[in-house]
């Protein structure tokens, strides 16, 4: 009966063994979570379950304690949190106490972002898992352990292990280097910034020396300093309680900051435009600097004056209430004499673009010189006596003055029949481009047609040389206008 109670009991747990062991042999952890196996030099005081820190951050534990065939410890952290995976190449382990009973837990780094990530174990013990060696972890000993090794036998103990091991150590600085550096990654970092600071020896010199220049002053005046100090106070709690105000203007300064943009650069400009002004009141600085010296002799002597300017004001007043309407009525007088002003303006614009001011004075000035001599007695005025009837204005030809201005038969027939015309010249031949129309031949009326052919010829080689050097002196003024000469004599040609 015994037999078949084994049977049975054999026959019933069997199948879940057999389940057992291919699941144990088909179950990979590795696939579900992030794996890392740490090498420490010392791991006695950790245990299953303690928690996985970075940056003071749970994010894991404990999963699995070993000991590696160099005797080291190995460590498998199991990292939970999705957030801080992978880990890279340079992420570093170290063992903390966080709590004042003792107990432990691993602080690491992952690691930075630009480093490759840390390698996978491929075989052997802590398959699947990322291996974070034994030079990225640190172990450091224990404040309650250094205090036992000062109580008896342990410090005599202690002693003899120093002498032993300076023994030992004799020759071997660089291992000794190693382990320290190992034991406590403070010092491993101290060597780093020890490094850096070597380096930057000179620029370090310079900071002691620099330094000392602006501490000095600073000596000199630390009362001034140290009411700097307290008034920033001051300052810091006023801000402190106007924070909401603070925020809110930070919040609106980046609009502001925009719109603030297309004012400078108008600045900018107005400096650019500014700068020879600028420029030239530095120059005209010292004069200015005398005139407002000066400007303090006026300013006594407008305290008396200003009082007596004061009175004539008062005793004037009347007379500028009674000038009003006169101000009035030189008002329209000047609305009314503003076209009169342009038409001044253009006039005299054009008399002094055509030089004709010029040629004012010049016949002032000939016609000085022609009447006025000078030799060796002094000026004399040039003039002649003329003692003939030719000299009167007469209509009719006297017997006493034959001059030959005009044609004495055209003269005796126009007198006899009905006195003198006035006569236009021909519509037909006026071609000038005058404002006023040619009333007639100027010259030819006071010259005559003349009975003589040489006085004739003589008087057209005469007109025919005045209309050549007219060509040749044409002022530019006239464009195309028609010249005087031609006006005068009513000539086609020019």
């Amino acid at each position: 009966m015994r037999r078949f109670v084994y049977l049975g009991l054999l026959v019933a747990i069997l199948p879940w063994i057999v389940i057992g062991i291919v699941r144990e042999s088909s179950d990979d952890d590795t696939k579900d979570h992030y794996f890392v196996r740490a090498i420490f030099d010392n791991a006695s005081t950790l245990v299953v379950g303690e928690d996985v820190k970075v940056a003071g951050v749970p994010v894991g534990v404990i999963s699995d304690l070993d000991v590696t065939g160099d005797k080291k410890a190995a460590v498998t952290l199991r990292i939970d949190d999705d957030g801080f995976v992978p880990w890279k190449s340079d992420a570093r382990c170290k063992i903390g106490s966080q709590g004042l009973i003792g107990e432990k837990f691993v602080d690491c780094d992952s690691g930075t972002a630009s480093t490759q990530p840390l390698a996978k174990i491929e075989d052997g013990d802590g398959k699947g898992e990322r291996l974070l060696p034994v030079e990225n972890t640190s172990s450091p000993v224990d404040l309650d352990l250094i205090g036992d090794i000062m109580r008896l036998p342990y410090r005599q103990r202690f002693a003899i292990l120093l002498t032993e091991f300076g023994t030992g150590l004799a020759g071997r600085g660089e291992d000794l280097n190693e382990v320290i550096h190992r034991a406590n990654p403070a010092l491993r970092e101290t060597d780093e910034v020890l490094k850096i600071l070597a380096d930057q020896n000179r620029t370090l010199a310079r900071l002691a020396r620099d330094s000392d220049q602006a501490l000095g002053p600073l000596a000199r005046e630390k009362e001034a300093f140290a009411d700097f100090i307290v008034q920033a106070n001051t300052t810091s709690e006023a801000s402190a309680e106007r924070r909401g105000d603070l925020r809110e203007s930070i919040r609106l300064l980046p609009g502001f900051l925009r719109e603030l943009r297309p004012l400078m650069a108008d600045l900018e400009d107005f400096t650019d435009q500014g700068t020879p002004l600028l420029t030239d009141l530095n120059a005209a600085a010292p004069a200015l600097g005398r005139l407002i010296e000066a400007q303090g002799t006026l300013s006594d002597a407008s305290r008396e004056s200003f009082p007596s300017l004061g009175d004539a004001l008062e005793r004037g007043r009347p007379a500028l209430v009674g000038a009003r309407p006169l101000i009035r009525d030189l008002g329209r007088l000047g609305h009314e004499l503003a076209p009169v002003s342009v038409n001044l303006d253009e006039l005299t614009k054009s008399l002094d673009e055509t030089g004709a001011l010029q040629r004012l004075n010049d016949v002032l000035y000939y016609l000085a010189l022609v009447s006025n001599g000078y030799d060796g007695l002094g000026h004399y005025l040039r003039t002649g006596l003329v003692t003939n009837v030719c000299s009167t204005y007469a209509l009719e030809q006297s017997s006493t003055c034959r001059s030959t201005f005009f044609d004495p038969s055209a003269e005796i027939s126009s007198a006899s029949a009905s006195g003198l015309k006035p006569a236009n010249a021909d519509a037909s031949r006026q071609t000038g481009a005058g404002s006023v129309a040619p009333t007639g031949s100027l010259l030819q009326d006071l010259l005559g047609e003349g009975g003589d052919p040489s006085v004739r010829r003589r008087r057209e080689q005469n007109l025919d040389a005045l209309r050549e050097r007219d060509q040749q002196r044409r002022s530019q003024a006239l464009d195309g206008a028609e010249a005087g000469l031609d006006y005068l004599l009513g000539s086609e040609s020019r």
